[in-house]
């Protein structure tokens, strides 16, 4: 008989629920979630949803009061934080300042036989391309070459799960984009699933195999960045993941009638439905829906317009065109590619 999938998944969360004050509503709240073999996933949401109260109960960092979490099948609620074969990476780094580097990198080894140690810590810092400042304290690195230290620290146990928490947030863009990359290349090199912890909307997309969008301790949709931009269920992940414009309309099989005249759905629907449209599907047009142009914001490789529709409502466009259209003018605009009805909220 093959053995059932929990035993196989990294991680799987049932029912996880915290409370922290009573009368309350619980900052976590019955959350089910299951992480794949290798997968990279990103539970993203805004400040207050749950996402970092639910890595500290997967990290044994705090206590649920209700619910499991399993760990390579094996049920860690109760189990403190080292008995969890799970790796850290917080945003501060958290590295000891009288240690160096390698000696950071080998701090959580001691599990190993001591001649095993330094070994394991170099070859793990070769593996974030640092072998060359081993001997050097943390404070003569930079922001970037710190949080690889942390990395390879977290790295070096040969976790079964990498928890990590806004790693990201200290460092300037640039270095953020190619410390991002980085990351990203090495978990996939040594095969381990980890979770990322964000309220960066363009880092979780960039970042995931899948997004779990949190709102008030539940998941609201986790799905593969792409479907998750493209195929929001509700409005609050279609406004949370970009800008979005919601329009009323009335649907008919695989079109609505809607303020910007006939729209085709992406999936068949009947009745009264809320649509979500991206501002790069608003496109100008000869023939469409009159608006006035309210006003526009130039961003280099595109243009976003605010136009207000003859109804009142109020839309965004993105155009990738030269800026054209000026505050004032009245232009006619339409839907291009399909749009997708979502549930308010």
């Amino acid at each position: 008989m093959t053995a059932p999938e929990t035993k196989t998944l990294p991680l799987r969360l049932r029912g996880l629920t915290r409370r922290f004050q009573p009368g309350l509503p619980p900052v976590v709240d019955g959350l089910n979630l299951d992480l794949h073999g290798g997968e990279l996933l990103t539970l993203l949401g805004p400040s207050g949803c749950g996402k970092t109260t639910t890595l500290r109960l997967i990290a044994g960092l705090d206590t649920p009061d209700a619910g499991s979490v399993l760990i390579a099948g094996r049920d860690v609620s109760r189990l403190p934080p080292e008995q969890r074969g799970v790796g850290l990476v917080f945003q501060d780094y958290a590295l000891f300042p009288h240690l160096s580097v390698l000696e950071n990198v080998a701090f959580g080894l001691t599990h190993l036989p001591r001649p095993e140690r330094l070994p394991r810590a170099r070859e793990t810092l070769a593996l974030v391309g640092l072998t060359v400042f081993e001997s050097r304290a943390p404070h003569q690195l930079s922001g970037g070459q710190q949080q690889r230290v942390a990395l390879a620290r977290a790295l070096a146990p040969r976790p079964a799960l990498l928890l990590l928490d806004e790693p990201f947030s200290n460092l300037d863009a640039g270095l953020r984009y190619a410390t991002r990359q980085d990351l990203r290349r090495l978990l996939r090199l040594s095969g381990m699933a980890a979770i990322l912890v964000t309220h960066d909307q363009e880092e979780a997309l960039a970042f995931s195999d899948r997004v779990a969008v949190m709102r008030a301790g539940q998941i609201e949709q986790v799905a593969a960045p792409e479907d998750l931009y493209l195929h929001p269920r509700t409005a609050f992940v279609a406004n949370f993941l970009g800008r979005s414009n919601l329009l009323s309309g009335v649907a008919s099989g695989k079109v609505a009638q809607t303020p910007l005249g006939t729209v085709e759905l992406g999936a068949p629907g009947a009745g009264a439905v809320t649509l979500s449209i991206r501002p790069e599907q608003i496109v100008l047009t000869e023939t469409g829906a009159q608006a006035q142009v309210m006003s526009r914001e130039f961003g280099g490789r595109s243009t976003l317009y605010t136009l207000q529709l003859e109804s009142g409502q109020t839309l965004l466009m993105q155009t990738h065109a030269p800026a054209s259209s000026q505050e004032g003018q009245t232009v006619r605009i339409a839907v291009r590619g399909s749009a997708h009805e979502v549930d308010r909220p």
